[in-house]
């Protein structure tokens, strides 16, 4: 490894962030780092190939953060990132900044369009935390990216192994539909804006089809050649409050931004391409 080798720096190496990390490993010629918690949680990293940083080691904290392309995956809390808590004080040495939002900050847009110059009006407790995160992080880097994801499925985390699990209801409100990315297109489009620094502001990172989730999970359904589970109207549904917030909003988010600016194209450009994939490589194991 020369000192001229990129570092991957990511704060909270998570389901879509170790992805990315797989795709810089296999591409070769990258360095890439994550942060862990515990000793358990270091082994656990260096299995997948990636150089673990202890966040109870501020000097080893402050040596990764230099010179690297920061990807913060981190969820917030009431105090907003706790990765800004942790390597903050290295933001101006970091080759650049990412950090993982969400597209819940637009809030309910009764089936619009949410683009990056959209207003930010979250409806939601966790999408007000991201607002709050976002601006920690670009009062530190004025040049710092912010990637607003919308759904995250992929293997092991998609409405397959919900109806596998013997789901037996499935919420429907008239008229609702959210965006989805496919984990692998997210590291794809991570990959791509890591190579472009010059590039700030938000980007939005979805597929290209926003539906309804009875939908998805009727596809699902005929996939696995099994039933899909009722439809019960959201009215009558007996769901938590977690579960019932994710109805409120209903938008289409679009990814030209993040298209025109590096040439991204998502693999998986629906749902129905996403879900074969997954069970297509089931199989093939």
């Amino acid at each position: 490894m020369t000192d001229q080798s990129p570092t991957l720096f990511l704060i909270g190496p998570g389901y879509s962030a170790s992805r990315l990390a797989e795709i810089c490993l296999e591409t070769g010629g990258w360095q890439v780092l994550g942060t862990a918690r515990s000793e358990e949680k270091a082994e656990a990293l260096r299995e997948k190939g990636i150089e673990p940083v202890l966040t109870s080691d501020a000097d080893a904290v402050a040596k990764a953060g230099k010179g690297s392309h920061w990807v913060i995956s981190t969820p917030p809390d009431d105090e907003g990132c706790p990765g800004f808590a942790l390597a903050v004080t290295q933001a101006g040495e970091a080759a650049s900044i990412t950090y993982l939002s969400t597209t819940g900050i637009y809030g309910d847009l009764n089936g619009g369009w949410a683009f990056e110059w959209s207003s930010s009006n979250p409806g939601t407790k966790r999408g007000k935390r991201r607002v709050q995160a976002e601006a920690q992080w670009r009062e530190a880097r004025p040049d710092a990216r912010f990637v607003r994801l919308p759904g995250i499925y992929g293997p092991g985390r998609s409405q397959l192994e919900r109806v596998r699990g013997g789901k037996e209801e499935q919420v429907v409100k008239p008229g609702q539909v959210f965006s989805r990315i496919h984990v692998d297109d997210i590291a794809s489009g991570l990959f791509a804006l890591i190579q472009r620094p010059d590039l700030t502001g938000p980007f939005n990172l979805c597929d290209e089809e926003a539906a309804p989730p009875q939908d998805v999970m009727t596809y699902a359904a005929d996939l696995l050649g099994m039933a899909a589970p009722v439809p019960v109207d959201l009215d009558e549904a007996d769901v938590s409050a977690m579960a019932r917030s994710f109805y409120a909003e209903c938008k289409r988010v679009s990814n030209a931004r993040l298209k025109a600016a590096t040439g991204w194209r998502p693999r998986y450009p629906t749902y129905r391409e996403g879900l074969k994939a997954i069970l297509e490589a089931e199989e093939k194991n």
